[in-house]
This record gives structure tokens, sequence and C-alpha cells, in this order.
């Protein structure tokens, strides 16, 4: 059976984050608490999917999110050249998931249908829901779906042998996580259904949230994904950083490999 490598790009992080902006209800508002900005690739021999694009550095700026790397520097520091990408899944389309969708000019995106739903219909009325997306990749969105690159899929998606996408909704009405076939087993790339591990050791929300509920059931669907809670992978936790090498001593701080055993990183 096809297995495959997840490696993160570390692209952005603010360190100036606080629990209180993080999670809903916090017992310790004020207390900070570093949010890292990961993108990824998923390699099997010669075959390359990369999941999600980064933030545009501009518009990560406005919130205080720095650059650390831009993602199409890690694509070719893995080998990768973003003109010969086929395919990118696009987990949802949060600001810092989209910035570098231009940069692949020949891959086809796969979404979630209820995402492109949410995004384009009633619910970006409100404030509320619509300040984590940005108009003009939205529109990107649109033009990619009548150019014939983005094919919006159900909420259970096979991608590929040892790949596939499942809805779980909560921070975003689409919002999917992705499970994937690797020499230690089923690993979950959890996405933005867990910004950081004490989501689902605590159960507890975070702060961006479209239906709460949701982001709760998915801490539990997630786990039924994962061969076990080592298997599970956030997308914006600097734990990650300790738990797992770097892909080499260059990219320290910049590039880790995830589907290897979790310890401490030398």
């Amino acid at each position: 059976m096809k297995t495959w490598e997840i490696y993160a790009i570390r692209h952005a992080t603010n360190d100036k984050r606080t629990r209180g902006v993080n999670f809903i209800s916090d017992p310790d508002p004020t207390a900070l608490l570093t949010l890292d900005f990961f993108c990824w690739v998923l390699k099997s021999g010669e075959d390359v999917i990369v999941v999600d694009t980064g933030v545009d550095p501009v518009k990560g700026a406005r919130n205080g999110h720095e650059q650390v790397m831009p993602p199409p520097e890690g694509w070719a520091a893995l080998g990768v050249d973003p003109a010969r990408v086929e395919t990118v899944l696009l987990t949802h389309a949060h600001y810092d998931h989209l910035g570098y969708l231009a940069a692949l000019p020949n891959a086809r995106f796969y979404m979630q249908a209820e995402e492109m739903a949410y995004v384009t219909g009633p619910w970006m009325e409100k404030p509320t829901f619509r300040h984590a997306y940005w108009p003009d990749e939205i529109a990107s969105l649109v033009h990619l779906l009548f150019e014939g690159r983005l094919h919006l899929h159900g909420r259970e998606y096979e991608v590929t042998d040892g790949i596939s996408a499942h809805w779980v909704g909560g921070h975003c009405a689409g919002q999917e996580v992705l499970r994937v076939r690797t020499n230690r087993g089923w690993v979950v790339l959890a996405s933005d259904a867990l910004h950081y591990y004490e989501e689902y050791e605590r159960g507890v929300p975070f702060a961006v949230a479209f239906s709460i509920s949701d982001m709760i059931a998915a801490h539990d669907r997630i786990r039924e994904l994962a061969d076990s809670d080592g298997h599970i992978l956030p997308a914006h936790d600097p734990r990650l950083l300790e738990l797992y090498p770097a892909m080499s001593p260059d990219y320290v701080g910049k590039i880790i490999r995830l589907d290897v055993q979790p310890g401490m990183a030398s």
C-alpha cells in the first residue's frame, strides 16, 4: 500500500497573540501564546500533493503575522517545482491558507463544496464570519472554478491511494481534515479543526468558530480517523517544532517532517 511523507512549512508566526484571543473564555486571557502558521507537502516517491498555500505576507502583517518562509521557497527546498504541481488540497478558504494560489499555475485545486457555498453565500454578510476571508482570494476560487481547475467535492472524498478528505466543520462551514497513510500508520492532518493540541486535550474550542458544537464534535471524529493521539497534527501549534525534526539543519524552525514518530526534536 502506498505511504506518504508529510512535511510542514512554517511560513509565518505571531508571538504577540494572547490566550484570550485564541480561546473562548480562557481563564488566563492576557497570557501570551504564540500562533505558528504551517502549510504542507505530501510526498510519495515522485508523487507530490500540496496542502494549502500559506498567507500573503502583506495581509498577514495587518494582523501581526510575521513571515518566516515564503511557501514557494519551502516548496523549492523540498524539490517541488510549483509549475509541475498537479494537485492542491484546500482544507478551507481562510486567507492564511490561500495566499499563494497564483504560484501554482498548472494545479487543480480540491475543496469542500460546503466551504464554497459558505464563502459565496449569505453568511458573508456578517462581519463575524467573513473577517478571515479576503474577497480577492474568494474571487480567485470562482475564477479557478470557471477554468475547470477547482473541484468541489462532498464531505467524504478519496483523494488518492492513502489520502482522504473528511468534513468536520466547526472552525468554518467547510473545514476538512486529511487522513494520510504513513509508514507509522494513519496520521490526521487536522488543519484548523485543531489549532493547538490543547484544544482536544482540554476539550475547548478555538475562538474563531462558525459552529462551536461542530468544532468540539470534530475532536472525536479526528480521534476516530487517527491511529492514536500521537498521530494527530494541529495546524498552528509551536509544540510541533519541539516534537518533530527539521528536514535538515539548514531548515530548523522552517520545515519539519511530520510522518515520523513524535518525540523531542534534535
